[in-house]
């Protein structure tokens, strides 16, 4: 069983769900695994997971009743009952491989990341690409992925000069979080590396390389992979 702890409504086409307030991998899943059952058994609903909430969107005409009860009132009520249901598990997911070339420049701050942490560039390369991650939200801009499972030791402030454009496909810290931005963007987070995948195409279906829910895993690559790679996702 799964119980938002409140719900809110935004907008005459939408409604809140709010899980708690912390940004962690407990928390996410809960998020993830109603998304994904509210997305199964309503599926005229459109479901949006942030970390600790998840956002519901609606058409009102479609959900408003004959006894005078609000189309918030209704989705609201429909959310709970599936949400209260025995087969609400853990959202399905999948392994996605994503492989960074680290440091130099793709990763000008790789020396950083280094100095803050106390550990040698070699062991925060080691370090990121051992973790196993989950992507907790897609948001800031279409196909960036907020990546939950970050080593301690790696985990550093926002740059105090953020840059005007950050390129494609760098992967960066920000804090307790990893990411990797998926244009052309400005942005303050630490780049540590950049993977030659595209992340983001609006001709694709979906469009963005990672969804909620997925599992990622780093792969260090050299420059002549790098290379390849790019070649062939271009």
């Amino acid at each position: 069983m799964i119980a938002p702890l409140r719900d809110e409504a935004l907008a005459e086409d939408a409604l809140l769900l709010h899980f708690g307030d912390a940004i962690d991998e407990a928390t996410s899943a809960r998020v993830l695994a109603a998304a994904a059952a509210i997305a199964r058994h309503l599926p005229s609903l459109e479901c949006v997971p942030a970390y600790a909430s998840l956002l519901l969107r609606f058409e009102p005409a479609a959900w408003r009743g004959e006894a005078g009860d609000t189309p918030h009132a209704r989705v609201r009520a429909a959310a709970a009952e599936v949400l209260a249901s025995s087969d609400v598990a853990h959202a399905p997911s999948r392994e996605v491989v994503i492989p960074v070339l680290y440091g130099g420049t793709y990763g000008p701050d790789l020396d950083a990341v280094s100095r803050h942490a106390g550990l040698g560039e070699a062991e925060v390369i080691a370090r990121h690409a051992a973790g196993r991650y989950r992507v907790a939200m897609l948001g800031f801009a279409p196909g960036f992925p907020y990546l939950l499972g970050l080593d301690p030791r790696l985990a550093v402030p926002r740059r105090a000069d953020p840059r005007a454009r950050v390129p494609a496909g760098s992967v960066a810290i920000g804090g307790m979080q990893t990411g990797i931005y998926p244009e052309a963007l400005p942005g303050g987070w630490q780049l540590i590396g950049r993977t030659p995948l595209r992340m983001f195409d609006m001709r694709a279906t979906p469009p963005s390389r990672l969804q909620p829910g997925d599992r990622v895993r780093f792969e260090a690559i050299d420059t002549a992979r790098f290379d390849e790679l790019q070649g062939r996702d271009a």
